[in-house]
């Protein structure tokens, strides 16, 4: 990759990513990043990007999204070799700790970047993903919420008003809907399947107070493809985006939306996420200035995680952007499927849905192991 210096395709990595140990058959492991710069090291995308420098959050940054509470209950946890976070499901070493504020910073580099201009947009490779992460609690291996500390950021330190945040990880971002369902200068918009951990994002979760309808759900059975989802993009954010005028635009780029991943049901090809890349493109071109940061999430099929990342930068990287499909569905599919079964889901500490002790994202996982259930270390 060449150094910054022109409107291109920033990528963002920190090698701290990749101490941040989940055990052995854990679907959130250090060789993911191997998958996804691997892809991103083929000629045809590194003549086309450039690196951006990482860095740590501080902790300061870190406070612009969560509770001194529970960022001191975190340094504790990691700290004393717990090998889970104390408020929920997220998997933990000592080196967590650096590798979760590199994660941050590293979106916080790609913010810096992209204003100033030295690049065009910016894709960041980064783990533990973050948007499960609530304010007061870490959750769903997510330490610190990436994508929201970067919004916040963005409005406190570089003087941007409004963002946008899409987000098409096959797991609805509980997290960031939490840190600013009640804010109107941050318009949040998940397209996810439903029923699935963590068991938020109905559609009639539209925000509160000043947030009233800067929150948009579009949950989608199991199944669901790139018929759907890129219709939800392309016929309910497009227009929502155009009323709401972001200043920039950030993507949380989860690829466990793909086909064949073993912790989500849908059925996304590499296409459909050059499609949806398009989408957010053309959104930050007729808002923004062309501006946008995406932050990698899920994906743990390795190979499909690799594939699906280099065609989202691929197309962020395309000299022109190229037509978007026209294709027409019959009727849209997006629906309220959390209320289904409201047996499967219980009320977590701060009041937001989440799912039982026996249905986690680990749960998924072992079940979907030869021999289904296996330990994990």
């Amino acid at each position: 990759m060449k150094t910054m210096g022109g409107p291109t395709t920033g990528i963002v990595y920190d090698p701290a990513a990749k101490t941040h140990r989940t055990g052995l058959w854990h679907p959130e492991s250090p060789e993911r990043c191997d998958a996804v710069m691997g892809a991103l090291a083929a000629p045809a995308i590194r003549e086309r990007t450039v690196d951006v420098p990482s860095r740590a959050a501080t902790e300061s940054e870190i406070l612009l999204c969560h509770t001194p509470g529970y960022i001191e209950r975190a340094r504790r946890d990691i700290a004393s070799g717990a090998p889970m976070l104390s408020t929920g499901d997220t998997d933990i070493c000592r080196e967590s700790w650096t590798a979760a504020l590199c994660a941050a910073g590293s979106v916080l580099s790609a913010v810096d970047a992209v204003i100033d201009g030295k690049v065009a947009n910016a894709f960041c490779v980064v783990r533990p993903p973050g948007h499960h992460a609530c304010p007061a609690r870490g959750m769903g291996f997510c330490v610190f919420n990436n994508v929201a500390i970067g919004a916040r950021y963005a409005q406190t330190s570089r003087g941007v008003g409004k963002v946008l945040i899409a987000d098409w990880d096959v797991h609805h971002g509980n997290g960031t809907q939490e840190a600013f369902y009640e804010d109107g200068s941050v318009f949040f918009f998940s397209a996810h399947q439903s029923p699935l951990y963590p068991g938020t994002g109905a559609s009639d979760e539209t925000g509160s107070g000043a947030g009233r309808g800067t929150t948009m759900n579009c949950p989608f059975p199991a199944g669901a493809d790139g018929e759907d989802i890129v219709g939800a993009f392309r016929d309910r954010l497009l227009p929502a985006a155009s009323r709401f005028k972001p200043d920039l635009v950030m993507v949380s780029a989860g690829f466990d939306s793909r086909l064949g991943d073993p912790l989500g049901g849908f059925r996304l090809t590499d296409d459909d996420f050059a499609e949806l890349t398009s989408i957010v493109l053309e959104i930050a071109r007729d808002n923004a200035r062309g501006r946008l940061v995406s932050v990698l999430e899920g994906g743990y099929a390795l190979d499909g995680l690799g594939a699906a990342a280099a065609a989202h930068v691929e197309r962020l990287a395309a000299p022109q952007p190229p037509p978007r499909s026209s294709r027409v569905r019959s009727e849209p599919r997006s629906q309220d499927l959390c209320g289904h079964d409201r047996r499967e889901w219980r009320r977590g500490p701060l009041g937001s849905r989440t799912q039982g002790a026996n249905g986690g994202p680990m749960r998924l996982f072992r079940d979907s192991l030869p021999g289904g259930n296996r330990e994990m270390s």
